[in-house]
């Protein structure tokens, strides 16, 4: 990877007096901290883990979640209910004696944060931030706003946004670290922006920010938009930004252009105010561009953190044989030269425990020798759950072709998601009208972190049929790779880049209609899929090793956290400048 200059790059030419520091409304911190509720903060969390491993100056901040994402109760007929997630941050935990203030509403809201040491492979401490309301003095209101992550509605949410942005921007200087870039993880956090640029002022009206107070903010930010959905970007009304925000602030980003159709639009407002942003995949970032054709937008793909996701049995062989690639993820490459025979073994160990687990939660038991399909991931409308069951009796026939086929499926529908949880309805339906000896599907409730490690590794093919150009990324698929399990997927996303038809999966073509891709999907199943698990085994095996080898070497955060440190937070020009700025700091 270059930088924009000749000059080579190393850490050690970091500024040292300064920090990053990361914003993002969810970080999977940990399997027992609800602090996450998919995607976005799986990502986040493997952010952190790679930055301490490679020791990266960076801290974060996001939410406390007191109350968590939510628990998922799936009946009989997979009707979706939820139950809330509380845990004790004392637990995991230590809380900062600062506090700052934020203005909700023209209340004056008092935050604390609790401090969560993530210590990287080789001792880096990396201090995560998670803010919290939950204080006395703060309105009965206020003291929940820190409670639930998505909850509630567009008022909560702007609410939630002030505590994450300014609130965070004003800890990071309570706590005493000097930031020379703020990340900007999503545009949730983008009112950290106001927050600098108050800071800028001195307190002086906002209204008197000149271009030149702007451009010291911009150059401190960089930004990274995560979905081409339009309704992903977080919108508010000029009402309720007058109302929640206050009116100067109102005034002064409808005159910087942050408003679009007549809506306090997010991700406008923190691309206005960042130096460097970004998609996370080639394609994700070539639709943001047409999306917002006013900006630069660079992308940087993402990764998954190679020591989370690969299963025991699969680190066991890659330790054995090279241990290297705990340091550096680039490694993986040396997994081409695997055996054939331990990596099937060392898959079919994943495979197993993961059908313990299905039986464990359903009764169910699944033959560990039968092709198993693996589809799990946050339900939403786009990313098409049902699409397998276009033509039932095809996949049926494909089923007994293959002596059997198991397709296990898991993931929440966000509560307020009607059309979400009736996906999932349907696919219980699906499950129960095509279910047979040869066909066997199952629904797991309350997908996260611990299944989906189970399920990316012990599932032989890795199943993503959303619908373009709606997939952003799709990190699910690069979990599987890991583990050498090859993804059968629409090519958007991470897959174009990572599809080597073949070699490391295979291409559900693009088609005009649900019918033509789902055409497409059987297509690779009876011309390609089946007959190499059946009739080729050390084929297969090959598959694997290409798998890990080609995509686990390359999408993971290892290389990611380098990209973002050399193209984003510290290109050399920049690198040069903060290091002027250190020594008039140390003078």
């Amino acid at each position: 990877m270059q930088t924009t200059s000749s000059k080579p790059f190393s850490y050690e030419t970091l500024p040292s007096a300064g920090v990053v520091a990361y914003f993002s409304m969810e970080i999977a911190i940990n399997p027992a901290m609800p602090t996450y509720s998919g995607g976005l903060g799986v990502l986040a969390g493997d952010t952190m883990r790679s930055a301490a491993d490679v020791g990266v100056p960076l801290v974060a901040f996001t939410l406390l979640h007191r109350k968590g994402y939510f628990q998922q109760h799936l009946d009989s007929k997979g009707v979706q209910s939820e139950d809330v997630q509380p845990w004790n941050p004392s637990d995991f935990c230590v809380e900062e004696p600062a506090r700052v203030t934020v203005t909700v509403e023209d209340r004056i809201v008092t935050v604390r944060a609790w401090r969560y040491e993530l210590v990287g492979r080789y001792g880096h401490v990396l201090p995560i931030y998670l803010l919290d309301t939950d204080l006395d003095g703060n309105s009965g209101w206020d003291r929940g706003l820190t409670d639930h992550l998505y909850g509630g509605d567009t008022n909560y949410r702007l609410q939630q946004e002030i505590v994450l942005g300014m609130g965070g921007a004003r800890m990071a200087n309570a706590l005493g670290h000097r930031v020379n870039v703020y990340h900007m993880n999503e545009g949730h956090a983008a009112l950290l922006t106001l927050a600098l640029l108050e800071s800028q002022l001195a307190g002086g009206p906002l209204g008197e920010a000149t271009e030149t107070d702007i451009e010291q903010v911009r150059q401190k930010c960089v930004f990274t938009t995560h979905t081409p959905v339009p309704a992903g970007h977080d919108r508010f009304s000029t009402e309720q930004t007058i109302r929640i925000l206050g009116g100067d602030r109102t005034a002064r980003l409808e005159k910087l252009g942050c408003f679009r159709d007549g809506m306090l639009n997010m991700t406008l407002l923190a691309l206005r105010f960042s130096r460097y942003a970004n998609g996370v995949t080639m394609q994700h970032a070539k639709v943001t561009r047409g999306m917002f054709p006013e900006f630069a937008i660079d992308s940087i793909t993402n990764g998954v953190h190679a020591p989370t996701w690969i299963s025991e049995p699969i680190q066991q062989l890659l330790d054995a044989n090279f241990s290297s690639w705990r340091r550096d993820s680039l490694y993986l490459r040396n997994a081409i030269d695997l055996s054939e025979k331990d990596i099937l073994a060392a898959h079919a160990r994943a495979k197993r425990e993961l059908l313990a687990e299905v039986a464990a939660r359903t009764g169910l038991v699944l033959n560990p020798k039968v092709l198993t399909l693996g589809f799990a991931r946050r339900v939403a409308t786009y990313k098409r759950a049902t699409l397998l069951f276009t033509d039932p009796e095809r996949l049926a026939e494909i089923a007994a072709a293959a002596g059997g086929l198991q397709i296990i499926y898991a993931g929440k529908a966000h509560p307020q998601d009607e059309p979400g949880k009736a996906l999932i309805q349907q696919v219980y339906e699906d499950a129960a009208r095509f279910s047979n000896g040869v066909l066997r599907i199952v629904y797991l409730e309350n997908y996260g972190w611990d299944l989906g490690a189970l399920m990316t590794a012990g599932v032989d093919v890795w199943v993503n049929t959303p619908r373009r150009p709606y997939e952003a990324s799709g990190t699910s698929g690069m979990k599987a790779a890991m583990n050498g399990v090859p993804s059968l997927s629409i090519l958007d996303g991470w897959w174009i880049e990572g599809c080597i038809e073949g070699y490391t999966g295979w291409a559900i073509e693009d088609g005009a209609n649900d019918a033509e891709e789902a055409n497409s999907l059987y297509k690779k199943l009876e011309t390609a899929v089946v007959p190499l698990y059946l009739e080729a085994p050390e084929k297969w095996a090959r598959l694997m090793r290409n798998t890990l080898a080609f995509n686990g070497s390359y999408f993971n955060t290892n290389r990611m956290v380098k990209q973002y440190t050399r193209n984003a937070y510290y290109p050399v020009k920049l690198i040069e400048r903060a290091k002027v700025e250190e020594e008039v700091f140390a003078d």
